[in-house]
């Protein structure tokens, strides 16, 4: 058995990058890399004494820790991600704790000079005193979510260890590719098994979240003419230059740099191109389903204007959404959040609500009918190399794991 700092420790030595690029493709998980540590948590479930453990030919980790009383008690799930986000590199991890930290700036690497200050990060003076796991400036940590693993994990042996706790089924998930908006979309609900669930999937100490964004992804190609510069004048239709025109009529301020709270936003994640062909990649974001919607349409007639001023060949649009706000189907079923709510409040914690500014696996359970909202683990500065978490809240919410189990025994 483990304690939950360790569980972090090794699973963050996985590397386990999804990769959009192959999910658009309908490759399932996205890269092969995420088989391992499924093949893991596979074994460390049965070490256990899990039962129904299972990986699918999809990569999704399942298993249920059977109930321990003959008493009627919900049969609980708790769902984390394996893969890591593809904006930093997940590869040869190299994680160190910075014990009690001093609330200055901390040298992630001396030789490249890589410092994280509260100076860029002020909410790194909340953690003084905390031990807090840090990169080593070179690759992001993982975090996001094998925090959310070793928690699960790490109230796990808890529950193991001590055989006079009374619980339910503890049905338990581990899924690929929720980084790329996969979602869970192939988790068998039913062989799943729990009467609701939560992911752990969140941000600070005391977060619950049961609202999140729709989104949308859309895709823009571009057809250029390319003609010998010397000679183009009247002639060369550059996709760049189109595709700079294009990016120009969305609102500068309605961008995730500038956006927050219940703000929706386009995002153009990714420009390539030359001046024959260009590809432009974005996403769409907004909590409203109606604003949402009128995104979607304002993106639409963009591409359509630009058909119009140079060809309809000239633009190809794909677009699709994503996931759904959850709070939709979740508010007729508040006391799963309350429950979550009264177990912090038992061991100290001050919960508070927070709408998602993205979308967890919980979102897209919601709507196929597992009510899973999202509680906190602990991390901030997702997804980069600033990427850290408190070792004190990652055990925080261990407990409040356990205490979610116990409540519902009563």
């Amino acid at each position: 058995m483990y304690t939950t700092l360790e569980h972090f420790l090794k699973y963050v030595t996985y590397d386990t990058q999804s990769d959009e690029k192959a999910g658009l493709s309908g490759k399932v998980p996205s890269t092969d890399t995420q088989w391992e540590l499924a093949r893991e948590m596979e074994k460390e479930l049965t070490e256990r004494g899990f039962v129904n453990v299972s990986v699918s030919d999809k990569c999704y980790v399942m298993g249920t820790l059977p109930a321990n009383t003959d008493r009627k008690i919900p049969a609980i799930g708790f769902i984390t991600h394996m893969d890591t986000a593809a904006e930093a590199s997940g590869k040869n991890v190299k994680a160190r704790v910075v014990h009690n930290y001093d609330g200055g700036n901390i040298t992630l690497n001396e030789s490249l000079n890589i410092i994280m200050s509260p100076d860029d990060f002020p909410f790194m003076k909340d953690y003084t005193g905390h031990d807090l796991v840090v990169t080593d400036g070179t690759t992001l940590l993982g975090a996001d979510d094998k925090a959310g693993m070793a928690e699960v994990m790490g109230a796990v042996d808890w529950v193991i260890a001590h055989s006079e706790f009374e619980h339910g089924d503890i049905c338990v998930a581990f899924t690929p590719d929720e980084e790329i908006s996969e979602l869970a979309s192939h988790l068998d609900i039913e062989k799943f098994g729990a009467d609701f669930a939560y992911t752990l999937d969140g941000g600070s100490l005391g977060e619950i979240s049961y609202e999140n964004f729709n989104a949308a992804s859309a895709t823009v190609n571009i057809h250029g003419r390319s003609v010998h510069p010397g000679s183009a004048k009247g002639l060369m239709l550059s996709a760049v230059t189109m595709g700079n025109e294009f990016l120009s009529m969305f609102p500068a301020y309605e961008t995730p740099a500038t956006t927050e709270k219940y703000e929706g936003y386009y995002h153009c994640l990714t420009f390539n191109g030359d001046t024959e062909n260009a590809e432009l990649h974005f996403i769409i974001r907004d909590h409203d389903m109606k604003k949402f919607e009128a995104r979607k349409k304002f993106f639409a007639d963009c591409v359509d204007w630009m058909r119009k001023k140079y060809g309809a060949e000239r633009f190809d649009l794909e677009m699709h959404d994503q996931y759904y706000n959850m709070r939709e189907k979740l508010e007729g079923h508040m006391h799963i959040v309350d429950l979550a709510v009264n177990a912090m409040k038992e061991i100290g914690i001050a919960p508070y609500f927070k709408a998602m500014r993205g979308g967890t696996d919980g979102a897209a359970l919601t709507w196929r009918g597992l009510i899973t909202p999202n509680i906190f683990i602990g991390g901030h500065n997702y997804h980069g190399r600033y990427e850290f978490v408190s070792v004190q809240v990652m055990e925080k919410a261990t407990e409040t794991v356990i205490k979610i189990l116990e409540l519902a025994a009563k």
